[in-house]
C-alpha cells in the first residue's frame, strides 16, 4: 500500500561535486543538497514530514505537537510547514536554562515567527517526551482541538519513507548520467534520532543506490542509535511490505564531540574549511559533526577508490545561533 504523501518539498534536490573539497580530502565525493529542499523550513525534516503531516489532515488536525532540542531544526520545519497547512504547532523544547529558551535566535526565532507555542522542558523531563506529548495532546482533545503527535526528528516508520523516497529520487538521478550514473559506495550522513538512517538503509537496498550508510551520531551512542535504526526499520517495514533488507548500516559515534550542540575546534576550524573550499555551510548541530567524521574517514584511507555521498541534511539556523562560539577559529 502506497502511504499518502504531501509535496512540501522542492524535489528532486541536486546532486553535486564540490570538486576543490574532494581533491583536497583525496575522495571521489559528491553531496546530496537537502540543505535545499526549501526555504526556511529546508532541511532532511521537509522528506519525513510530507508523509507525517499527510496523515495529520487525513485524521483532521488542527494542533501539530512536537519535540526536540532548543534549537531543533525538526520543531522549526513542523512549526513553518504546518502553519502553511493551517495547523498550530506546540514545540517542547529542551532546555537546561530557561532564560535561554526566551533568546530569538536561530531556529528559537523562526518558531516563534510561525505562531508555534513552545513549551520549555528540562533534560529531566524530556527523557519521559513521549509521555508529556501524550498528555499535551489529552489536554487539548479536552478543550476541543485536534491533536496530532509527531514524535522527535519525526524518526518512526512512517517518517522514515520520506528517506526511503529519497534513495529512489537518488537512483533516478543516476539513471539519467548525474553523479557519473553508478551506484554509491557508501552514503554518510549526521544521525540524531535515527529515521533517515532508517530510511535511507532500505531505500538504498531497495533502489541499488549504495551498498552503505554511515549514519554519525551527534548525540547518544552506537548501541543506542542501532536499536532505535532497527525498530524504525520494523516499522517502516510493516507499511511498506515490499521494503526488503536494509544496506550495511553503520552507526558511527566518534564525531559527536562533547555533547549534543557542543562541537570541537577542530571541528567547527573543518566546517570553516569546507565552507571556503567549497561553499558548503554546514553546521555545527549535525552536518559539521557527521563531515568531520567523513574527513577523519579519508585521513585513515577508509575512503580510498569508493565513491562517497555525502547527505546535506540542513540546519543553517543552527549556525547561526552559535556565532559566538567561532570566534576562535574565524
Amino acid at each position: 500500500m502506497m502511504r499518502k504523501r504531501l509535496a512540501l518539498g522542492h524535489l528532486p534536490t541536486p546532486i553535486q561535486r564540490p570538486r576543490r573539497l574532494a581533491e583536497a580530502l583525496g575522495v571521489d565525493l559528491y553531496v546530496k543538497r537537502d540543505d535545499m529542499t526549501g526555504g526556511a523550513e529546508a532541511g532532511n525534516k521537509i522528506r519525513k514530514l510530507e508523509y507525517l503531516l499527510a496523515a495529520a489532515r487525513e485524521e483532521g488536525a488542527d494542533c501539530v505537537i512536537t519535540c526536540g532540542g532548543l534549537q531543533s531544526n525538526h520543531a522549526r520545519a513542523t512549526a513553518l510547514l504546518g502553519a502553511s497547512l493551517g495547523m498550530r504547532a506546540v514545540l517542547f523544547l529542551r532546555a537546561a536554562d530557561v532564560a535561554a529558551g526566551a533568546t530569538l535566535a536561530g531556529n528559537v526565532l523562526l518558531d516563534r515567527l510561525a505562531g508555534a507555542e513552545i513549551r520549555l522542558i528540562s533534560p529531566e523531563a524530556y527523557k519521559g517526551r513521549d509521555a508529556v506529548m501524550a498528555e499535551a495532546a489529552a489536554e487539548i482533545r479536552a478543550a476541543g482541538g485536534r491533536p496530532y503527535v509527531i514524535p522527535e526528528g519525526g524518526s518512526n516508520g512512517l517518517g522514515a519513507l520520506g528517506y526511503v523516497r529519497a534513495m529512489e529520487e537518488i537512483r533516478k538521478q543516476l539513471d539519467v548520467g548525474l553523479a557519473g550514473g553508478k551506484p554509491f559506495d557508501v552514503i554518510v550522513h549526521a544521525c540524531g534520532s535515527g529515521g533517515t538512517a532508517a530510511g535511507a538503509a532500505l531505500g538504498a537496498a531497495r533502489y541499488d543506490v549504495a551498498g552503505e550508510v554511515r549514519a554519525m551520531a551527534v548525540c547518544e551512542d552506537r548501541a543506542t542509535f542501532a536499536r532505535i535504526a532497527l525498530q524504525i526499520m520494523e516499522e517502516a517495514r510493516a507499511l511498506e511490505p515490499g521494503l526488503g533488507a536494509p544496506a550495511h548500516l553503520v552507526i558511527d559515534d566518534t564525531a559527536k564531540g562533547p555533547a549534543y550542540a557542543v562541537s570541537t575546534p577542530e571541528q567547527r576550524s573543518r566546517l570553516i574549511q569546507v565552507a571556503r573550499l567549497s561553499g558548503l555551510i554546514l553546521d555545527p548541530v549535525y552536518t559539521g559533526k557527521a563531515f568531520s567524521g567523513l574527513w577523519d574517514m579519508a585521513e585513515r584511507g577508509e575512503l580510498s577508490g569508493k565513491r562517497v555521498l555525502f547527505l546535506h541534511t540542513g540546519g543553517l539556523p543552527g549556525l547561526l545561533a552559535q556565532g559566538s562560539s567561532f570566534t576562535d577559529v574565524v
